[in-house]
């Protein structure tokens, strides 16, 4: 086996089932992330110049070695030219507000947006902006890297660190948005502030409208990285709208160190926890679950799996380095390394029913949004 590949079935893991767990039919209710919003968010996007659905890789190496059907991998490293699934979301909630604002008789230019970001989000809020011709004011924590804050600021937007952790950018980016009547454009959404992240979400639904299509059918198992949970959710609501109760296993993949959906899963009840370590999967990182996307994973994720940094590099570096090259950033391992530890441990792999059938979807959340750290780190110049 591959070095690289066998460094990751050393890293720990733990492994937990959701009580919680009871996906039935879709819930289609207005106001949510009903089958309207979502239909709106792919035909919008779909008609965005630029705009084709993202590869879906067949990993037959990792699907022979574990012993399944097939073993996809959904690669949003080119998305927009963002590098990231965000590019999704952030820009399209953006041009919503723009189109509101011109549909009222003003605008855009009126407009400013802000949001706080590990890099990504803040990234496509940035992009909508200077899509939309309004002004954007980003707000990133201290360990934001400074290439993903140049990204941002690349687009025009203003960039604001903050000492602390990205719930203090948060803090930050809230009390200045209500003294200035800015416009937050968050991808997590809180009491009060619902009709934005709901946007984003149906945002990332394209992603797995196009994996349905590319597939064929609801995959049996997905790994989902979760920070605050609005991909993960973005992913599940149209793969449970099209299987409904037949829903696969939906598996929460978080870092040891973040892990607020595990926490929240296994209460029964939203369970924030304050960040004291920062992980390498930066957009992992959050410390509070996004009550939209908590409407939809309670019932729909079947167990939580929380991994360490320990196979970050090794399978950035397995990407690279494969015969058919793939661009993974660090979060985009997240789903491969909670899926060969819990193969090296038949007990886990079992409580996971993964059959000889099965079809286990991975998604490729980024590739190199921070240019000189993969290149360190996968040994390119």
């Amino acid at each position: 086996m591959d070095a690289n590949l066998s460094a990751a079935l050393a890293a720990p893991f733990t492994l937990d089932v959701n009580p919680g767990h009871k996906a039935s039919s879709f819930p289609n209710r207005a106001g949510s992330l009903d089958s309207a919003v979502m239909a709106r968010a792919q035909a919008v996007i779909g008609g965005w110049s630029g705009y084709a659905p993202t590869p879906l890789h067949e990993l037959p190496e990792i699907a022979d070695y574990l012993g399944v059907a097939r073993v996809v991998y959904k690669d949003e490293s080119a998305r927009f030219g963002l590098g990231s699934f965000k590019a999704l979301g952030g820009a399209y909630a953006v041009a919503a507000l723009a189109r509101q604002i011109e549909a009222d008789g003003g605008s855009a230019t009126d407009l400013t947006v802000t949001t706080a970001t590990d890099g990504n989000h803040g990234r496509s809020v940035a992009w909508g902006a200077s899509r939309a011709g309004c002004a954007a004011k980003i707000y990133i924590h201290a360990h934001v890297s400074k290439a993903r804050e140049d990204a941002m600021a690349a687009f025009g937007a203003e960039v604001i660190r903050i000492n602390g952790n990205y719930e203090a950018s948060l803090a930050a980016c809230k009390e200045d948005a209500a003294a200035h009547g800015w416009q937050i454009v968050s991808d997590t959404s809180w009491e009060g502030y619902h009709e934005v992240p709901l946007t984003v979400m149906a945002g990332y639904t394209v992603m797995s409208a196009e994996i349905l299509a590319q597939i064929g059918a609801a995959p049996s198992h997905a790994m989902l990285p979760v920070g605050v949970g609005g991909l993960a959710a973005g992913i599940v609501a149209p793969l449970w709208q099209a299987a409904g109760s037949s829903l696969g296993h939906m598996i929460a993949v978080e870092s040891h160190m973040s892990a607020c959906m595990r926490d929240s899963l296994v209460a029964g009840n939203p369970t924030p926890l304050d960040i004291t370590e920062e992980t390498l999967m930066a957009g992992l990182s959050c410390g509070e679950v996004s009550d939209l996307a908590w409407d939809i994973l309670k019932p729909t994720v079947s167990h939580c799996v929380t991994i360490g940094d320990e196979a970050v590099a090794p399978l950035m570096r397995w990407f690279h380095h494969r015969t058919n090259s793939i661009e993974a950033g660090e979060c985009s391992t997240s789903g491969l390394a909670a899926l060969l530890a819990m193969h090296a441990d038949g007990a886990a792999w079992e409580q996971l029913e993964m059959m000889s059938d099965s079809v286990i979807l991975l998604v490729g959340t980024e590739g190199a949004t921070d240019p000189d750290f993969y290149r360190l780190t996968v040994g390119v110049d």
